[in-house]
């Protein structure tokens, strides 16, 4: 099971896993039938309800849905900590991931967090999980495990599961030409070494603070509906109407154009596109490195400053 909103891969598996309709509508034939549920994305509820008000309705329509397949058809829930380029870091409330834990020992289903992007010191704690005390069965990390110069991924396993790999079959069955690679173990290694040695993700944690400060400077513009995320992982949605988050047409191609104004200031943004309805609604993503200054956060925010306004007018 998975949730609508997300991404996980572009091979099959993880493709009917993700929950981005644009992408899944080219492959829908070959894919597997995954069951979905909404994700925890409070400035557009699914469920049309507020914080915290709502109980967290999102963590219980996963509990809904196991008990509508039936737990026994169920092996496992991934999702993303907090959910990157679909919904442009959008970070769940404290008890959110809690209760997804409770919820999958409940019912003996398999917690998978996906920390390709949120992983690795970008949120300000290793792993976006620590920041609820959650411990998944299964976390796959990679991009920041080789600070982005190699093609480097990981899965860590709980003991108890990879126990049950070594009494079975004795070893995972497929192999890829370029897994278990020294050169990739290397690497990895020594980033690990590096963000430890230079205390990075502590690092993280002070300038992403620093930068949420900044951005929210942003909400008064008249096209800013949103600005949300952790550590240095922020997302800023972007809207034609404040008061009813009514997003822009997708021909306007804002998110873009936002992306395209401030590269000409020399500053790198990610675009998303799709936040309100799979089609419509634009949102720019940062991700900053862990080294960055308060004086750059500045100068970043800043350009923002000019790229929304002047591609919003």
């Amino acid at each position: 099971m998975a949730r609508w909103s997300s991404y996980h891969g572009a091979t099959l598996g993880a493709l009917s896993a993700s929950g981005r309709a644009p992408l899944r509508r080219p492959y829908a034939p070959l894919l597997l039938d995954f069951p979905h549920i909404p994700p925890c994305y409070c400035y557009r509820c699914p469920f049309g309800q507020s914080y915290p008000a709502c109980n967290a309705a999102c963590a219980g329509a996963l509990e809904t849905e196991i008990l509508r397949q039936g737990p026994e058809s169920v092996a496992a829930f991934i999702a993303e900590p907090v959910v990157g380029a679909t919904l442009a870091a959008a970070a769940p409330p404290p008890e959110y991931w809690p209760r997804l834990r409770e919820i999958c020992d409940r019912y003996g289903v398999l917690l998978i967090a996906d920390e390709v992007m949120c992983g690795m010191g970008r949120t300000g704690r290793w792993f976006g999980v620590d920041h609820w005390g959650v411990s998944p069965d299964i976390l796959a990390t990679a991009k920041g495990a080789s600070g982005g110069y190699f093609p480097l991924g990981l899965v860590l396993v709980k003991g108890e599961l990879a126990e049950e790999i070594r009494s079975g079959a004795g070893n995972f069955t497929h192999g890829f030409t370029h897994a278990n690679g020294v050169m990739g173990a290397a690497v990895g290694l020594a980033v690990l070494r590096y963000l430890q040695d230079n205390e990075l993700v502590a690092a993280s944690a002070r300038a992403g603070k620093y930068l949420l400060q900044r951005l929210e400077s942003l909400r008064d513009l008249p096209a800013v509906g949103d600005v949300r995320g952790l550590g240095l992982m922020a997302g800023i949605e972007l809207v034609a109407d404040k008061a009813s988050k009514r997003p822009f047409p997708q021909a306007q191609d804002v998110a873009h154009r936002v992306q395209a104004k401030a590269m000409e200031r020399g500053v790198i943004v990610y675009y998303g596109t799709g936040l309100a309805d799979g089609l419509n609604g634009d949102a720019v993503l940062l991700g900053p490195p862990f080294i960055v200054t308060e004086e750059q956060i500045d100068e970043v925010v800043g350009v923002l400053r000019e790229a929304i306004t002047q591609a919003t007018i």
